[in-house]
């Protein structure tokens, strides 16, 4: 699998960082919970369902940003993470 990163400053002085990878991506009705506290598909294997709660709650409480996601059953997913360039 690749796993790339791409941070850049926009124009709105913004920062955003782009993270893609190749994995077997996320189907539609799971996109809709990924964020959610501890929710999780691999509880089994250690799996706490913290980790995108935490980012998603980092970037938009601490750094006023927002975070998309994108992804297809074929495969690949993108997370976008956008926040002011400048903190209050």
């Amino acid at each position: 699998g690749q796993m790339k990163i791409a941070v850049s400053e926009r124009g709105e002085g913004q920062i955003e960082l782009i993270y893609t990878d190749n994995g077997k991506g996320i189907s539609p009705e799971l996109q809709r919970r990924v964020f959610e506290p501890f929710f999780t598909t691999n509880r089994t294997a250690g799996g706490s369902g913290l980790g995108l709660h935490i980012l998603y709650n980092l970037v938009t409480k601490h750094l006023k940003g927002n975070v998309e996601l994108g992804s297809s059953e074929e495969g690949g997913v993108r997370f976008a993470i956008r926040f002011p360039k400048e903190s209050e």
